[in-house]
């Protein structure tokens, strides 16, 4: 986390010295400071920093895949004559333990359209997610699990 703020004041200096406060700016500072910071910062933690940041964008990037290919079928469901949809509840198996993990998941699910996170078990073992298709709740878990929460516990462990 020290690393991220050293990032983010390296990339407010560099916007100061090079006299352009816009946005774009500072996103290029931002990225030479985390270069800066990797090839300084080698023996301690820097690799691990650039590596972490990587596996951050690597989630976004899958979510937004996610949301793309999600919103698309609810779409093509919405719009078909025959809405064959098979509404339901079902408890995915939670491999993520910390409430950060957690909370990140279930905001995922949520945003992602055609899935609502409703309810974490006492136990925090189970996720009950609502989905407007649930014929094949299996199907559903496995790419849950093989996305944003393999994704989650790259980026944050």
């Amino acid at each position: 986390m020290i690393l991220f703020v050293f990032n983010l004041l390296l990339a407010i200096v560099w916007v100061a010295v090079s006299g352009s406060a816009s946005f774009l700016n500072l996103v290029f500072g931002f990225i030479l400071a985390a270069a800066a910071l990797g090839i300084v910062r080698e023996p301690y933690a820097g690799i691990v920093y650039l590596s972490r940041a990587y596996r951050i964008a690597a989630l976004f990037f899958v979510f937004l895949s996610e949301l793309a290919k999600s919103a698309w079928t609810v779409a093509v469901t919405v719009m078909s004559p025959r809405m064959a949809v098979k509404p339901g509840i079902f408890a995915f198996p939670l491999t993520v333990k910390r409430d950060f993990e957690i909370t990140l998941l279930a905001n995922l699910i949520t945003l992602t359209p055609g899935t609502l996170s409703v309810d974490v078990s006492d136990d925090r073992r189970f996720l009950y997610v609502h989905a407007l298709d649930c014929s094949d709740p299996e199907a559903t878990k496995r790419a849950i699990a093989a996305g944003f929460e393999r994704r989650i516990l790259e980026a944050f462990r």
